[in-house]
């Protein structure tokens, strides 16, 4: 039997500068970036008055909130980028372990969460289930 799934993607970007440990190469240097963040969150309940799995505003707010740790920042001075190098894979996951618990009580999962430094180069994360 077939079940109904309904999938929900917003964006929005970030300002930092971050150095790549043990890189190698010019990005060890100080550089900054211009970062794009998707999200796409999943549900198999829209809401019987107003159609909707979760309101864009409020999945927007939720992002940015997670967002504004990040902007404007010198990304290596955050805490937790003092031991985990602040890549664009790193940043994905860093943006979706601090989402996931933001979105505690709707009816939605995250289905993960992709950075990109430039439109050619993106990171996703997602965590799957054994």
């Amino acid at each position: 039997m077939a079940y109904s799934e309904w999938r929900l993607r917003v964006s929005d970007d970030f300002s930092s500068s971050h150095q790549l440990r043990n890189y190698g190469g010019k990005c060890e240097s100080l550089h900054g970036h211009n970062f794009l963040v998707e999200v796409e969150v999943k549900g198999s309940e829209v809401d019987p008055d107003t159609g909707m799995l979760m309101d864009f505003k409020v999945l927007k707010q939720k992002l940015g909130a997670v967002l504004e740790m990040l902007d404007h920042k010198h990304l290596n001075d955050l805490e937790w980028f003092k031991k985990v190098n602040p890549s664009s894979e790193n940043l994905a996951k860093f943006v979706y372990e601090n989402l996931k618990p933001a979105l505690q009580g709707e009816k939605v999962s995250i289905e993960w969460v992709m950075v990109a430094e430039k439109n050619s180069s993106k990171a996703f994360y997602r965590e799957v289930l054994p």
